[in-house]
């Protein structure tokens, strides 16, 4: 079927669409991740997870272009890969939006908390903090999508004009020597978490007629969008890391081992006051509008696979089905800010957005002969470079969690203790 044209400005509402759900909360995880590593082993670690997850997204538009209209990962991994298949991104998705949910929630527990600690003096718990997080935010969820959108439009742009304001006027608090910092042993160990700052692949089936099914505007698309999003964390890394030194009590080093996001500790290192206020405000607008997103899905996917009516008393026990679990797991697992985006990467987006796409393009190339406009070129050869990425990261991920490999908190113990 041909392609439709369609206008520029359709094309740039993509590739905003596409950096957008990239940036979110996660984006305060990266220079803890990242960090203590300095900044070039960060940029080289972040350019392998751009290049990975950018051509995961191009081969799931290659498979959206052989089915139907309408088709999403749960459909294409049934009608390419089967029930196994099916099975897999039903548990896959569920993980991945959990997860996230309640990293942001513990995030933005931390926001609050120190916000009243230090504006009112009166100290308060992060488990008190993640309880006034859900209890506002998670009510906003319950007023449905119109609220969320309206909320969630007006966050996202104070967050950009934060995070402008935030680069123009920390530009002269940079540290040249602290870029010059370099530790490449266990760079490899920040790619789970920064897999997950590229994280969008589950929006593909729905570009995809947003852009009229035309394949040169969804390349682009993906590619300008990923591109747009790399720019950002890289001036993003650039500032913090040139701000917040890795050692020292207010370090990144210090943040990473307590799992907390890297803003928490800028106050401690620069000289202008509202560049600490801004980066607070920016900090929370994130996992706001990074929360309310991923909710609003969740509740609607947990609506439709459980045969549960979005109103009433289905409301309810959906909201208490998201809410509550998230609560629990935010406010009394140690350092889960950091662990939950670590495994979401590790884990969810390695299978979901990495494996599963590689094998659906493999098997729909190579064995059932679905043909399309759209075709990434490099063949069998890049299927195997990415997908062998992909995996290598899964498996990774999994002896950390088994504890025959050190966790991603212990090896940079090692490293510190050895000065590796």
């Amino acid at each position: 079927m041909k392609s439709e044209s369609i206008e520029k400005g359709s094309l740039i509402s993509a590739i905003f669409l596409v950096a957008g759900t990239c940036i979110g909360g996660g984006m305060l995880a990266l220079p803890i991740a990242t960090g203590v590593n300095g900044f070039l082993p960060s940029i080289a670690m972040m350019s392998l997870c751009w290049f990975a997850m950018t051509i995961s997204a191009l081969l799931l538009i290659e498979v959206s272009l052989w089915l139907e209209e309408g088709a999403h990962i749960i459909t294409m991994s049934s009608r390419i890969l089967g029930p196994i298949g099916k099975g897999i991104s039903w548990i896959v998705y569920l993980f991945i939006c959990y997860a996230s949910i309640i990293a942001y929630t513990a995030g933005g527990g931390m926001q609050i908390s120190h916000a009243v600690g230090k504006y009112l003096q009166i100290p308060i718990s992060n488990e008190i903090g993640c309880a006034m997080f859900i209890l506002f935010f998670g009510s906003i969820v319950y007023l449905g999508s119109a609220i969320i959108g309206r909320v969630n439009a007006i966050l996202f742009t104070a967050m950009i004009v934060a995070f402008v304001l935030l680069i123009g006027m920390g530009v002269d608090e940079i540290n040249p020597s602290l870029l010059m910092h370099r530790k490449w042993n266990g760079a490899t160990m920040a790619l789970p978490l920064l897999l997950t700052g590229f994280s969008f692949q589950t929006m593909v089936p729905s570009l995809t007629p947003f852009l009229k099914r035309n394949p040169d505007a969804l390349r682009w698309a993906v590619i300008g969008g990923t591109s747009l999003t790399f720019i950002i964390y890289l001036v993003w890394q650039a500032l913090i890391l040139g701000v917040v030194p890795v050692e020292g009590s207010h370090g990144l080093l210090e943040a990473l081992k307590q799992g907390v996001p890297a803003t928490i500790f800028l106050s401690e290192h620069v000289e202008g006051y509202w560049i600490c206020q801004i980066a607070e405000y920016f900090a929370f607008f994130a996992i706001v509008t990074s929360f309310l997103g991923l909710c609003l899905g969740l509740f609607d996917f947990l609506s439709d696979g459980l045969k549960i009516k979005n109103q009433g008393w289905g409301h309810l026990k959906l909201g208490a089905l998201v809410l509550i679990p998230t609560l629990v797991s935010a406010s009394y697992f140690e350092r889960v800010f950091l662990a939950a985006m670590d495994s979401t990467g590790g884990f969810g987006d390695t299978i979901l957005n990495g494996i599963i796409p590689v094998l659906m393009v493999w098997i729909g190339r190579y064995r059932l002969g679905y043909q399309s406009a759209f075709r990434i070129p490099g063949g069998k050869p890049l299927l195997v470079l990415i997908g062998g990425m992909f995996l290598s990261v899964l498996v990774t991920e999994f002896l950390m969690y088994v504890g025959y490999y050190p966790s991603f908190y212990e090896a940079y113990d090692i490293l510190e203790v050895h000065n590796l």
